[in-house]
């Protein structure tokens, strides 16, 4: 009964924080998106605090379905394996992927999830390769059989895309799980 109540409490996480992100965009949209300027301007310093809200911003609704898609099958992935891992391998990505986008990204405003998913994905990709454990290995080629295309969303393309935060969020979540000390119980 402790597992079905321990796996409940890690889906309404999940959940939660969808619906955080569903309520935020809800009065965005309303405001007529001037929440936006609560994103992430690289190299202003009046946009450092805004770096944990970043994820929490969208431009649209395809923009927010994009992204609740990747944090539910990537994030899901994470959660069930071990929670305490998706909210420290979170909070790290979020911070260090914005911050790195703070100070390397076009001048543009940057919001949006998408680098915590793609900070996700790479964590989970990362695990296999530094844990070796069977249920990592299986979760990193399921990660990459269905998913190994996302590397492309790291390089520029499409302007009113932030690659950027795509690369940093890569880059982050691969930084979390090799980062040195005591990794076994970091990544349990």
């Amino acid at each position: 009964m402790a597992s079905t109540q321990d796996f409940a409490k890690k889906i309404n996480l999940l959940a939660i924080i969808c619906l955080i992100m569903a309520g935020v965009h809800l009065l965005n949209s309303t405001l007529n998106y001037q929440l936006l300027y609560l994103g992430v301007l690289p190299r202003e310093p009046e946009s450092l605090p805004f770096i944990p809200l970043m994820p929490f911003l969208h431009g649209s609704v395809v923009h927010l379905a994009n992204n609740f898609a990747g944090l539910l099958i990537f994030g899901g992935l994470l959660i069930v394996r071990s929670r305490k891992l998706f909210v420290r391998g979170s909070i790290f990505i979020v911070l260090v992927s914005g911050l790195l986008v703070w100070l390397f990204g076009r001048s543009n405003i940057h919001v949006g999830a998408s680098g915590w998913i793609f900070g996700l994905w790479s964590l989970l990709i990362a695990l296999a390769f530094y844990t070796r454990r069977f249920v990592d290995l299986l979760i990193a080629l399921f990660v990459i059989v269905f998913y190994g295309g996302m590397v492309y969303g790291v390089l520029p393309g499409d302007p009113l895309v932030s690659f950027e935060s795509h690369l940093f969020g890569a880059v982050s979540g691969v930084v979390y799980v090799a980062l040195p000390g005591k990794r076994g119980s970091r990544l349990s």
